[in-house]
């Protein structure tokens, strides 16, 4: 069960490391933003454009926001199943 709340607990910190690399104006061509970059994308499923927000930084915010707690809720309610 840690193991699975764990994963999900993993899964949201890598969107909110996102999440602050592009409010705090991060260099998009920095290697280290790149990598965050490419596991966050697709960690955010569907998420990304669920919300039209035309601020950027807010749309940001928003729509990788609800994937870290999406990530969290979905892997806590299967940690309590397997219990």
């Amino acid at each position: 069960m840690r193991v699975v709340t764990g994963i999900g607990a993993l899964f949201a910190l890598v969107e909110a490391i996102y999440i602050v690399l592009v409010l705090a104006g991060a260099n998009t061509a920095n290697a280290f933003y790149r990598f965050v970059d490419s596991i966050a994308q697709p960690l955010a499923l569907f998420f990304p454009g669920l919300f039209p927000i035309a601020n950027g930084q807010l749309n940001v915010l928003v729509n990788y926001g609800v994937a870290a707690v999406f990530w969290l809720v979905v892997t806590g309610l299967i940690a309590r199943l397997l219990r």
